[in-house]
Parts: structure tokens; sequence; C-alpha cells
């Protein structure tokens, strides 16, 4: 599909220019995971890492799975990637055209869920 909202442009743009984001989105395209998975993978720091995920599900290019409880009682938010894959083109009049493919089986379980609640 073809992105068409400029809001959504700049956050994808920006997602994309920046490397912490990056690893966070490319860890979560395939299978949800805890903040904390994401963090070991990809040797980012917490801080980084939290506020960086905060804003992708700020942006809706993350999306949350489903909450868990850790073995130390927490609450622990396992994200999805919203995209699978994303193209941008720059044109020389300085149009940015910015395509993605959505990451269908994120979403599917995310209705799943959201649907199967009582």
């Amino acid at each position: 599909m073809i992105i068409t909202n400029q809001k959504i442009k700049k956050a994808i743009t920006a997602a994309l220019a920046d490397e912490d984001m990056m690893k966070i989105m490319n860890s979560v395209k395939d299978e949800s995971k805890s903040l904390r998975s994401i963090m070991i993978e990809r040797n980012i720091a917490y801080t980084t890492a939290y506020r960086k995920t905060k804003w992708l599900l700020n942006q809706s290019l993350l999306v949350v799975d489903r909450f868990e409880i850790t073995q130390d009682g927490k609450k622990s938010s396992l994200v999805w990637s919203a995209l699978r894959s994303i193209a941008v083109k720059y044109e020389q009049d300085g149009t940015i055209f910015v395509e993605a493919e959505e990451n269908v089986n994120a979403l599917k379980k995310t209705m799943k869920n959201f649907f199967s609640i009582e």
C-alpha cells in the first residue's frame, strides 16, 4: 500500500533513519517479543529501548500483541512490527513516496485477541 498520510510518512522515515528503531522493528518483524528480549537480542540500552519502543507504539509502527506476567511478577507487553517491508522513493521535485507492506500476521493476531476479549 502507498502511504499518503504525511504524519505516517514522517514517522516511517524517522524510524528508518534511527539505528535503534530499525533494530527494534527488525527484531519483532516475524514474532512478538518483550522489551527485555529485544534489548538483550539487539544490545540496546534499557532507557533507549523503552523510549524508542514507546515512540514506535505511539506512531502505530508497532502494535501490542499481548501482555504477560514475568517470573518476578511484573507485567510485560509483547510487541510486533505493524509493517513487514518499507520502500521509500525520493523524486527530484522533493516528493517522497513511501510504500509499505502490512505485517498481516501481527494484525490478524491482534484483531483475534481484541475480539476474543469478553
